[in-house]
């Protein structure tokens, strides 16, 4: 992979000769950034980077603009994690957890007990979209390939690995029927497809580049490897939206808050820990319509 510009991208490929597309996914910079603003235990970190590489492979699968959420909720130690991507392949994560209740073997359901997964997609036109599923995998793997199997009712498989370095995944999917009509033979090679890449260890996804990837599992095919289509960390929090979560509460409460704190509030983004303080000034701005770009002059 070294050759390659970027360390944070997708990659699709075809089969020739099969009704079947997948698509490979690798990030290390982004989840690193996304790593780098909590002191997560490995537990965390892996479950952040499995659903970030899942968030990656589903922005491309999903022809719209606009914002992809992915969120898993549980009784468990960890009761949150999300993940964001938009149409743009803007990425960005947080968790939830209880350190203490925490043990580096714990598997997905001891640490996500009661778990359920949802994907909304969020388009900038148009009606908002929710699914939901519970977390009833062995993996996060496995839970978005129920998700598939139960809610889209298309062939789709899912492998995603992390281990607090690079965060991996692979999906397959089904591609209605063209080339095999024959539905036994189209079964047939889509076993065939599933069970080859079901070969695949851990470290492999992991350590290999796409290409290897591909040949190891599929030399014996005729398949189609496209250009790289880059992904990047960034938050999409700003003062301006901080400014609009102040709104919400009515100008009085606003007021009091800021008395209350001594002089000035800060707002803080939970996916990236960036503060941004108010003060009486800047929420009269506010409320007078008249946007805050920047903190007020008043402040020392």
């Amino acid at each position: 992979m070294s050759d390659l510009p970027d360390t944070d991208y997708t990659q699709r490929f075809i089969f020739d000769d099969h009704d079947v597309r997948g698509e490979l996914v690798v990030l290390e910079q982004s989840y690193a950034e996304v790593l780098a603003k909590h002191a997560y235990p490995q537990p965390v970190q892996q479950l952040l980077g499995e659903l970030m590489a899942a968030a990656a492979l589903l922005v491309g699968t999903l022809k719209f603009d606009g914002l992809l959420i992915l969120q898993a909720r549980s009784d468990g130690p960890i009761p949150m994690l999300m993940i964001e991507c938009s149409s743009e392949r803007e990425i960005r994560g947080l968790a939830r957890y209880d350190a203490e209740q925490i043990s580096a073997d714990a598997t997905l359901a001891e640490l996500m007990p009661n778990g359920v997964l949802a994907m909304t997609v969020d388009p900038t036109q148009g009606q908002r979209y929710q699914g939901i599923v519970d977390l009833d995998g062995a993996t996060l793997s496995e839970c978005f390939t129920n998700y598939f199997v139960m809610s889209q009712q298309v062939g789709t498989k899912f492998w995603l690995n992390a281990d607090g370095k690079h965060a991996r995944g692979l999906l397959v999917q089904q591609l209605p029927a063209q080339l095999e009509k024959d539905e036994e033979e189209r079964a047939a090679n889509w076993q065939h497809v599933t069970a080859l890449a079901s070969t695949l260890k851990a470290e492999e996804l992991l350590g290999l580049d796409n290409e290897t990837i591909l040949h190891r599992l599929y030399h014996e095919e005729a398949v189609r490897l496209f250009d790289i289509q880059s992904l990047h960390f960034r938050c999409s929090c700003s003062r301006d939206r901080s400014g609009n979560a102040l709104v919400s509460l009515g100008e009085a409460d606003a007021l009091q808050l800021v008395q209350e704190h001594g002089g000035h509030i800060e707002v803080d983004c939970q996916f990236c820990n960036e503060r941004y303080q108010f003060d009486a000034n800047d929420v009269v701005q506010l409320f007078a319509g008249a946007g805050v770009d920047a903190p007020s002059d008043t402040r020392h």
